[in-house]
């Protein structure tokens, strides 16, 4: 293994080298197709936005490109060939920018966030975009009405942001939802849930970005690539961002996420570190907000249901009948193609940590026989879960956390800071502890008699 260096280049006449440490491995990253069409995304966003009247600023766009070097490596560095403990990987960026000082003062507020987020080590330095790239962003021309939208969404295809915009819609705000996409069955959920939305709330002008972002494997010279993508959620905060600096005021970006999974307490104990992700979680969004600051960006990233369970998001939805409606073309399964080894489509699998919780969540909701949605596995009671398998492996982790609460419920006050740090929540941990409490006991009722061991 080797420490990775990632370098920005825009455009072929892009020369600018960047020496690489003795025990580093460097890899440029070509950000311009052809001669100046911006690659990865990025110039169809600029694009995109064009048409709807919102023009992002440098500031911006840079945000964007360093989130390009971010998923790029975090998505084509294998972690298991590229640590020392097959997971955390040292990792050193090299970005150009439009404003080189204004983001170096900004790195270790940067640094905090990438390494919380990812559990890795990362090292981010900046350089100027060569002269032909100095001036990307356009202005909106004097004579074209300022872009309506009063608020941004992040819409990943799942139900907690399907309930989020709909409840925005119902509030009669106009939001800009913004989507990733990345594999098949991500994309295909965003835009049936964008087309049942747009479909009901006829009269409101509320638009959509829809961004895809992937990277050839084998980016990195014989690196193989990585799928545990701790990192995405730097890119959607990214595009978020990105977008709310092209609408000419203070912007709010919320982020659609219930409680109970943005704390994301480790179930057992050895759900730490690699297999606990942070990707809402209260300390990043907080980093966040840091960073906006320290880059005199005029917005604010807000999770408006972090003291809420899924379940209460989806029994107060301010429009029930239509959440009905549409929840069954949502995406909640960590893996929804997994099961076409059996010959099956695109479904939950209904056994993954995301699916137990969408399921207990539904049922808490609406009652038992109300969810729709097709699980691969459609009765957890039917036979005993194999422990072993991924078909009961979850379980038996939500059995012991269940379990572990049920003797000591106190004890959710001590357990929601493993994560990470609660510095910035200093007044709502006991609510914090009570979410977490709520969530865990929705999904109790939903594995009430489910046997599962090994097999």
């Amino acid at each position: 293994m080797k420490r990775q260096l990632l370098a920005g280049r825009f455009g072929p006449d892009d020369r600018f080298d960047v020496a690489a440490g003795a025990d580093e491995q460097r890899t440029y990253l070509q950000l311009v197709a052809g001669e100046k069409s911006l690659n990865h995304g990025i110039g169809g966003a600029l694009t995109s936005l064009k048409k709807i009247g919102v023009f992002p600023s440098e500031i911006g766009i840079d945000l964007l490109v360093l989130a390009a070097h971010v998923h790029a490596a975090d998505t084509r560095l294998s972690r298991a060939e590229q640590s020392q403990d097959s997971w955390t990987r040292e990792i050193r960026l090299v970005v150009p920018v439009s404003d080189s000082a204004r983001w170096e003062a900004a790195a270790p507020t940067l640094k905090k966030s990438l390494d919380f987020l990812t559990g890795d080590r990362w090292t981010i330095g900046f350089r100027a975009r060569p002269a032909r790239f100095a001036t990307i962003a356009q202005e909106a021309l004097p004579s074209l009405i300022a872009p309506s939208f009063d608020f941004l969404s992040l819409f990943s295809g799942g139900l907690d942001s399907l309930i989020g915009a709909i409840n925005l819609l119902e509030e009669g705000a106009t939001p800009l939802l913004v989507s990733h996409f990345g594999e098949g069955a991500t994309s295909d959920a965003q835009g049936k849930l964008f087309a049942g939305l747009k479909k009901h709330f006829d009269k409101s002008s509320f638009e959509r970005l829809r961004v895809g972002m992937t990277f050839k494997k084998g980016l990195v010279e014989r690196v193989g690539s990585e799928n545990s993508t701790r990192g995405r959620s730097f890119l959607f905060f990214a595009l978020g961002v990105f977008a709310g600096t092209g609408l000419g005021r203070r912007f709010i970006l919320r982020v659609p996420e219930n409680g109970f999974i943005a704390l994301n307490v480790p179930l057992d104990p050895l759900r730490l570190g690699s297999n606990s992700t942070r990707t809402t979680h209260p300390y990043y969004i907080a980093r966040w907000n840091d960073l906006l600051g320290a880059l005199g960006i005029d917005g604010e990233i807000q999770n408006p249901y972090w003291n809420k369970t899924k379940g209460e998001m989806a029994a107060g939805c301010r429009n029930l009948a239509l959440l009905k409606k549409l929840a069954t073309d949502s995406l909640s399964c960590s893996s929804p193609t997994k099961g076409r080894w059996q010959g099956l489509g695109i479904e939950h699998c209904g056994y993954c940590l995301p699916c137990l919780i969408r399921r207990a969540a539904l049922v808490a909701a609406w009652g038992i026989g109300n969810d729709a949605t097709i699980y691969t596995v459609p009765d957890l009671r039917a036979q005993p879960l194999d422990t072993r398998e991924s078909t009961g492996k979850q379980v038996r982790s939500f059995q012991y956390a269940i379990e572990r609460l049920r003797g000591k419920p106190q004890l959710a006050n001590l357990l929601i800071h493993k994560p990470g740090s609660l510095a910035d929540e200093v007044a709502h941990l006991d609510e914090l502890a009570d979410v977490y409490r709520r969530g865990l006991g929705e999904v109790a009722h939903l594995i009430d008699g489910v046997e599962a061991r090994p097999s």
